[in-house]
């Protein structure tokens, strides 16, 4: 049975805010190009499942068009037809849309050409099911079934809320998190290196003034990019087959608009499914959605003009940033990093580019994906320009000071083992994600490459960028009339929005702030098994296991601290190590566990190892910076005994098999991203 439910996409309900502020703007002439109907599905769909359809329009649509604008975007991508790719469905019109240019893409191309049966090679879509809505499982299958007349394989991937259902204040935040997470394990089970989300330009001004009201600064309000990456723990555990290019994000539709793809559906007579809370108010999204629907054309318009130039000022500000990082950065196996304040200075660089590049060195040592702004980034311009330097300072989970020796022209920056929110461990088996044999396909590399081919060609001269020197959202906007780009009606409804929506954030700032301050958890230290494998600090894989065929020639590893315990703890190196290892170069057959009454002869060996051990890793120890050994991880047993140092080769004992690489998830910069 048909719903009666109809409505047009250009009378969505507003919120009350426009009614009362904006009312005076004129909007635009509302031909209703599309009106949409409700339909039940007609193979079972639930009852609250709105598949709608589009059923009268009033121009011809040129599909051609939209079929060119969306291959010249895959091109610019680095992407070629054969390429292997996965899509993220939801079964809006948006997903829908970008389905029916994606499998046409690959059908028409020369390697697919000539008539097919069955599924379109090398493209997989991925429905979520976020299990957030009781009607969400017959929803996902109504959408698999759908994508799948198109040709297109399909998975669903659903979600498993073991803690428990989100609240709703961070409902859509937690379901974002889990659908990305999801899409990526999909993506690395087929080893496919490719994903493709249907954002597009609605959805760039939707997040304009979401970040606008966050008090964003030029580099946030070019909203998403049209390339990134997303990155694993586990892509590290496959040997060979591990790279670190991380998956592909593809935004190939941020040029289309919310009619744009509402007219490739009815081209390609396709019906989409509408998710009911995306009319909610309850959401800053939605809110937002709501009132931008109410603004003229010319806002419009001039809105994705701002956004376009904030873009080309990010590209700069990126390449800058690359460039700084070839020329003045070192980073050492050890997981720290080093500045040379002398080259930096010397560049002359835009205080905007300078800011961007300390923000990218901090996230990367402390592996914590947190822009650095306010008084934290004006401290470490300060900081980085002062020389020489002489000072030390912690700032966005980092410990900065003086390089030894350099006489303040070089920084040691290494993570902050005293930060408010640590990044913790993970631990798992190593062999937990073998049946899978996860891994992103090596052509990921190339297609990046070709891709960001393209974008440092259409990087634009200094003299083209603008809002270099603003400091702030507020002053961008001025800044941005200055030049024409936006009017006088525009800015002020800009502002007009922000501050409605800030408002709102503030007020809910100050619930979640109270909120957070009641669930602190204390940071607890888990426990390491022989043969798995610790994630420790997102930035070291540590594992451990006692060498058999030694143990199996004598029996003093039974009797040494080693022997006592077979479950050891990862932490990270305090004061008390490195002087136990400098009393410990210096002992003399000495055994140093106060839990042994006496030496026996079949313990000799391993006071001997351990001696010759700790003089060799003091040797080590003394040209790591007092700072970054500090984020070193050591494996302790059940009381805290030290038997390990893995990154500088201190063993308790010759059975004792450890090791400890620095391979951070996210690598510096945040990996190949695109805002062209």
């Amino acid at each position: 049975m048909a719903r009666s439910l109809i409505w047009s996409s250009q009378s969505i309900t507003s919120s009350s805010f426009l009614t009362t502020s904006i009312s005076r703007v004129s909007k635009t002439k509302n031909v209703n190009f599309f009106d949409f109907q409700y339909l039940n599905s007609p193979r079972s769909a639930p009852s609250d499942c709105f598949w709608c359809k589009c059923f009268t329009h009033s121009e011809p649509i040129d599909m051609s068009s939209y079929m060119d604008k969306f291959s010249k975007r895959m091109a610019m991508a680095g992407l070629k037809p054969h390429h292997r790719i996965a899509l993220g469905v939801s079964g809006g019109p948006d997903s829908i849309a970008m389905c029916l240019l994606a499998a046409n893409w690959k059908a028409n191309s020369t390697a697919s050409s000539g008539e097919r049966r069955g599924f379109i090679d090398g493209i997989l879509a991925v429905i979520v099911d976020h299990g957030l809505r009781g009607e969400s499982e017959d929803e996902a299958n109504c959408v698999s079934t759908r994508v799948s007349e198109m040709g297109i394989r399909c998975e669903i991937a659903r979600c498993e809320w073991l803690d428990g259902r989100p609240k709703k204040g961070h409902l859509q935040e937690a379901a974002r998190e889990r659908r990305y997470q999801l899409l990526q394990n999909v993506c690395l089970k087929h080893h496919i290196g490719v994903l493709l989300i249907a954002h597009h330009a609605d959805d760039q001004a939707e997040l304009f003034i979401l970040r606008l009201s966050r008090n964003s600064g030029v580099y946030g309000l070019a909203c998403m990019a049209f390339t990134s990456q997303l990155f694993s723990m586990y892509a590290h555990l496959h040997g060979e087959h591990s790279n670190s290019c991380g998956i592909l994000l593809v935004r190939p539709l941020l040029d289309f608009s919310k009619q744009d793809l509402y007219k490739i559906c009815q081209e390609g007579h396709q019906e989409w499914v509408e998710d009911p809370t995306n009319r909610s108010p309850l959401y800053a999204r939605n809110r937002i959605r709501m009132s931008l629907n109410n603004l003229s054309g010319i806002f419009k318009n001039e809105l994705q003009a701002l956004i376009s130039t904030c873009r080309k000022t990010r590209s700069y500000v990126d390449r800058k940033c690359r460039d700084l990082i070839d020329q003045t950065l070192t980073i050492t196996d050890l997981g720290y990093a080093v500045i040379d304040l002398e080259m930096l200075n010397q560049s002359n660089i835009e205080a905007i580019c300078l800011s961007k590049f300390m923000t990218l060195v901090l996230q990367f040592i402390s592996q914590r994906n947190r822009p650095v702004r306010g008084s934290t980034s004006k401290l470490l311009l300060d900081y980085i320009r002062t020389l020489p330097c002489k000072i030390s300072i912690t700032a966005a989970g980092c410990y900065l000071s003086p390089a030894p020796g350099s006489k303040g022209t070089k920084v040691v920056v290494c993570c902050s083992v005293n930060s408010l929110q640590p990044s913790g461990m993970k631990i798992f088996p190593k062999n937990a994600f073998g049946k899978w044999n996860h891994y992103i396909p090596s052509e990921v590399e190339q297609i990046i490459k070709d891709g960001k081919s393209y974008s440092d060609y259409t990087i634009p001269n200094p003299s083209a960028v603008y809002f270099l020197d603003t400091t702030s959202c507020e002053s961008v906007l001025i800044e941005a009339k200055k030049l024409n780009i936006i009017n006088k009606l525009t800015h002020e409804n800009l502002l007009l929005l922000q501050k409605v929506e800030r408002e709102r954030f503030l007020s809910k700032s100050e619930v979640s702030f109270e909120s957070k301050l009641k669930n602190v958890e204390e940071h607890v230290n888990e426990s390491l098994q022989p043969g798995k494998i610790c994630y420790f600090m997102n930035r070291f894989f540590v594992t451990w296991i006692l060498d058999e065929k030694i143990c199996g020639e004598s029996q003093h590893c039974r009797r040494c601290l080693v022997g006592n315990d077979s479950i050891l703890e990862v932490k990270h190196m305090v004061d008390a190590d490195w002087l136990y290892l400098a009393k410990l170069s210096k002992s003399e057959r000495v055994l140093c566990c106060s839990k042994t009454e006496e030496v026996k002869e079949d313990t000799n060996v391993c006071l001997d190892y351990m001696i010759l051990s700790a003089q060799r890793a003091l040797s080590l120890l003394k040209a790591i910076p007092v700072a970054a050994r500090r984020g070193l991880p050591v494996i302790v047993d059940s009381q805290g005994h030290l038997l390990s140092i893995p990154s500088i080769g201190f063993r308790h004992c010759p059975c004792l098999m450890v090791s400890a690489e620095f391979k951070p998830r996210v690598p510096l910069g945040g990996g190949h991203s695109s805002f062209v």
